[in-house]
């Protein structure tokens, strides 16, 4: 059996406009700005990707290459339901240009990993037809990975849409924490209660979560510290569908000496007693793992559950396990009746340890 999510292959320590190297500094906002993330299933304006580069992150050349052509791949794809633009730096275009559909808009934002859900920009709306981008202070996963550009990606992109980027005091990513853009948001207190990234209470940094997103109520569950680069980040294992219901990627048991299944058996148990910002109790629905997948590393990462919603379409992984993989589109295809389910081979974005979601962010239609 495969350890669950063991993402250690992450740890190798203007439109288009050219932006100067200098970091843009975050707008003081207070801590109830009006400003909420909100869920993804809105409709988008288009999605944000990261085009990988860094040799320090990935020393084999031509793993990067492969991880390049998966990328594009997935890129191509969500292009034909929504637009994609897609950051980096100009020395890489040319090269990228031959991988990627003319459909998919280059912007001169340079880039070191491909990872757009931790370090591009999240976008938060009023409720107005306010836009604005909220800073996270991403800082490599608790500084775990080189990051001197992927640090300043938000504020480059809020500069060339001319957007406010709104301060918070937090240090952490996206990906660690799901919101149904009604008031509640899940995570793991591993990748947020962490020193790592933050040093103050837990309660102060529920705080600075709800402010930052807009929302009412945070449901914790402890996820695990230290076996994988970003500490267990819930999007790779659980995310609400519609407010009021999750759904969970489940291994059919625990495992002895496998922590991974021992964690997800206890977020289980914590969706299942929990309540949302309306008093609701959580529906749970359950997508199985895969047993008998492609990739055979014990550090790939083979999360269903981490997919990306987008205007008219789920993105989804395939593995190999046609069973398994068969039974994920199903319940996905029922959990998002109205969007056409697409799965894809992305193993070469798995094996550098996320999945369709890491890979993506997106831009909510105001």
């Amino acid at each position: 059996m495969i350890d669950r999510r063991d993402m250690l292959k992450r740890t190798g320590f203007a439109a288009a406009g050219v932006l100067s190297g200098s970091r843009l500094v975050a707008k003081p906002a207070p801590a109830r700005d009006g400003f909420y993330v909100p869920a993804e299933t809105e409709p988008h304006e288009r999605c944000f990707m990261q085009w990988p580069v860094s040799r320090a992150v990935y020393p084999d050349w031509m793993f990067l290459l492969e991880v390049q052509k998966t990328i594009a791949r997935l890129a191509n794809s969500i292009v034909d339901f929504e637009p994609v633009v897609m950051l980096m730096d100009a020395r890489y275009q040319a090269r990228a240009k031959k991988m990627l559909s003319a459909q998919v808009k280059i912007w001169t934002v340079p880039t070191e990993d491909l990872w757009s859900r931790d370090s591009g920009p999240l976008f938060v709306v009023d409720g107005k037809g306010g836009l604005a981008i909220r800073s996270l202070n991403f800082n490599g996963w608790g500084d775990k990975q080189t990051h001197e550009n992927d640090a300043k990606i938000a504020g480059r992109v809020a500069e060339i849409l001319g957007l406010e980027l709104l301060a918070t005091d937090l240090v952490g990513e996206p990906g660690g924490v799901d919101t149904d853009g009604a008031g509640t948001l899940i995570a793991h207190e591993s990748s947020w209660v962490n020193r790592n990234r933050n040093s103050v209470s837990k309660a102060e940094i529920e705080a600075r979560l709800l402010a930052a997103y807009g929302a009412q109520k945070l449901i914790w569950a402890p996820g695990l510290v230290g076996l994988d680069i970003t500490d267990d980040h819930i999007d790779a294992l659980a995310r609400f569908t519609v407010p009021g219901q999750v759904v969970i990627q489940m291994p059919d048991r625990i495992y002895a000496g496998d922590p991974w299944s021992k964690s997800t058996y206890k977020t289980l148990d914590v969706l299942q007693n929990a309540t949302d910002a309306q008093g609701r109790k959580l529906g749970v629905e359950q997508i199985a793992d895969p047993l008998d997948i492609r990739m055979k590393a014990d550090d790939f990462v083979f999360a269903y559950v981490n997919y990306a919603v987008c205007n008219g379409a789920v993105f989804a992984a395939e593995f190999g396990d046609v069973p398994a993989d068969e039974a994920a589109r199903a319940k996905l295809s029922k959990l998002y009746p109205d969007r056409e389910i697409v799965t894809l081979n992305v193993d070469a974005i798995g094996e550098s340890g996320g999945g369709v979601h890491c890979a993506t962010q997106s831009q909510p239609l105001v």
